[in-house]
């Protein structure tokens, strides 16, 4: 058999595996909101003998779009996707992260053209240079009214930042009430503190997922994920295929949430 047949064979096959897992997905199990972590695009390069990471990060943005596009297609409501962290800004090598910066910029734009998707900024903006800090903001109030699926991009994000934030909201709320610390220390809850984190009012993420097979949660949604499940998969990022995405949906339809309880 030449090479062509061989591809358009194992295509077939692809095309036949896809199918088959699509009709093992129980529409009334698929995650509201799912959280992606699509990591390894540095190895990804590294292994492929390009000169740059930035050419994994490319691919990684592309294979996010693609990505978005499958959780659509299932109906997902939200789609959360940590692309920059703080961490990130402090340890990465200028001429890298000032490559990244680029690509997150074009990725948000390209993002924002998609038709009804609604694309919402989080993490600390002031850490961020003030050219991706003006293309995010633009993109965020161009899609401020769709109606479609909700797309967070974390970018300048941390878990920890994103708890402290919210705790000084609350005490500047409650400061400008002329209320006492007793009176906030003896209202304060749970509840009230995940309103005013980054993403209050949104369903907290029910599926994480994280490519290039590491077991960690990066300080990515720490709250919102205290009852989340887990997906790992060990394909790097940009070779993450949507056979892996339906696995994990299908694998999640399967699990008995607990809830802590």
């Amino acid at each position: 058999m030449s090479t062509t047949g061989r591809s358009e064979g194992a295509g077939f096959l692809y095309r036949l595996y896809g199918s088959r897992l699509r009709r093992q997905i129980n529409p009334a199990k698929v995650p509201r909101h799912v959280a992606m972590m699509i990591d390894g695009n540095r190895r990804w390069a590294r292994q492929l003998g390009f000169p740059s990471p930035a050419h994994g990060h490319r691919a990684g943005a592309v294979k996010m779009q693609e990505f978005l596009r499958w959780c659509d297609d299932l109906g997902i409501s939200v789609v959360s996707l940590y692309l920059l962290s703080a961490d990130n800004l402090r340890k990465r090598d200028s001429q890298e992260l000032d490559e990244l910066i680029q690509i997150i910029a074009e990725l948000a734009d390209a993002l924002s053209r998609e038709a009804g998707w609604r694309v919402q900024i989080v993490g600390r903006l002031e850490l961020l240079p003030e050219t991706l800090r003006v293309a995010l903001t633009e993109v965020a109030e161009r899609t401020a009214n769709n109606v479609g699926m909700h797309v967070n991009l974390a970018v300048g994000y941390g878990g920890r930042n994103e708890i402290v934030d919210a705790v000084r909201k609350i005490i500047e709320k409650h400061d400008a009430r002329g209320a006492s610390m007793e009176e906030l220390a003896a209202n304060l809850t749970p509840e009230m503190l995940g309103e005013h984190l980054y993403t209050g009012g949104q369903p907290d993420p029910d599926l994480v997922i994280r490519t290039s097979g590491e077991q960690r949660l990066s300080d990515f949604l720490l709250w919102q994920s205290a009852h989340s499940e887990f997906y790992f998969v060990e394909a790097l990022g940009p070779d993450l295929r949507e056979v892996d995405f339906l696995r994990a949906i299908r694998d999640y339809g399967d699990r008995d949430r607990r809830f802590g309880s």
